[in-house]
């Protein structure tokens, strides 16, 4: 059984489950029936950020444009881009154990693609979930659905993994930002063209 998370609760990964290496973390959605008429391109992404809650350098931001660190410890499959079916619109892989240690947390973040021209928000989606996967053994870890009813948020940070103490654990964020992807940029330090 997974555990399953409230807004703003932490939980250990590492800790109880010491071999755990390879996790796999999935977003997924659901486009409300009354959308705009647009189709809906939601994106997940990753900020690797250090200490100070900045990514060192714009390698650190995992996403469809950038889908794999250098390290290798961040690998994201691919875009998605029209959210239909059940189960993970999009994926994230993370190898713990090869994390560079400047890093000291990743944020797991959703984006309306080009919200603004569409006329697109967090309103209009639902069932927004992320969920974490021992990717060894498939069993679902921690889940976490955001139940909040953004309105105006075109980007959510989801939750994130940080370390503490030698190990990894995850909070539920569930934190909406206006502005979309640029705002996040913006936030965790990422210079935007």
């Amino acid at each position: 059984m997974p555990i399953n998370l409230q807004k703003g609760q932490k939980v250990d990964l590492t800790k109880g489950n010491p071999s755990l290496k390879n996790i796999m973390v999935g977003l997924g959605w659901d486009v409300n029936a009354f959308d705009s008429g647009a189709a809906f391109d939601l994106d997940a992404a990753a900020f690797m950020v250090g200490e100070n809650g900045k990514c060192p350098t714009e390698k650190e931001f995992v996403f469809y444009g950038n889908l794999e660190h250098v390290s290798q410890s961040v690998k994201h499959m691919g875009d998605n881009l029209t959210g239909e079916g059940d189960g993970d619109d999009e994926q994230i892989f993370v190898d713990l154990s090869s994390v560079p240690s400047n890093v000291s947390k990743i944020a797991f973040t959703v984006t309306i693609y080009d919200a603004e021209t569409r006329r697109q928000n967090f309103g209009q989606v639902s069932n927004a979930f992320i969920r974490i996967v021992d990717d060894a053994t498939g069993t679902e870890l921690i889940r976490y659905d955001l139940g909040e009813d953004f309105s105006i948020e075109t980007a959510v940070v989801v939750g994130e993994l940080y370390r503490h103490n030698g190990e990894w654990k995850f909070n539920a964020i569930g934190s909406g930002f206006q502005g979309g992807l640029a705002a996040l940029c913006g936030h965790y330090g990422i210079e935007v063209a």
